[in-house]
Formats: structure tokens, sequence, C-alpha cells
């Protein structure tokens, strides 16, 4: 009972600690060069690193990226 206790524990520690760094960001401008860069300074506010993980151009380009710290 202890050891599934101990497995249960690490798996909700190991879910949390993956959750306050998998953290979602994005914008909305009219060209890709200022989506990015809205991008860029929510990052560095944040003080960390970026990934593009989505971008769709129509009327406005909407960019979504991962933080990663």
């Amino acid at each position: 009972m202890k050891t599934v206790k101990s497995a249960l524990m690490i798996a909700v520690l190991s879910a949390v600690s993956f959750a306050s760094f998998a953290q979602s960001i994005t914008a909305t401008a009219s060209t890709l060069d200022d989506a990015e860069a809205q991008i860029a300074q929510q990052a560095q506010k944040a003080g960390a690193q970026y990934k593009i993980t989505e971008s769709y151009s129509g009327n406005q380009v909407h960019m979504t990226a991962r933080l990663i710290k």
C-alpha cells in the first residue's frame, strides 16, 4: 500500500512540476513579424524563451507560443 501511495505522489508532483513550466502565450497582429514581436515581448517579461507552436493568417495573424523556462 505504501508503494502505491508513493507512486501516486510522484505522479502528482511530476504533473504539478510540468504544469508550472508549460505556459502558452498568444498574440494577434496584422503581420507575422508584429505577432512574433508581441510573443517575444511577453516571453521577455516572463523571463523565458519561447517556441512558436501555431500561427494562423486570415484578416489578422494569430500566433501561439509555449514558454520555455
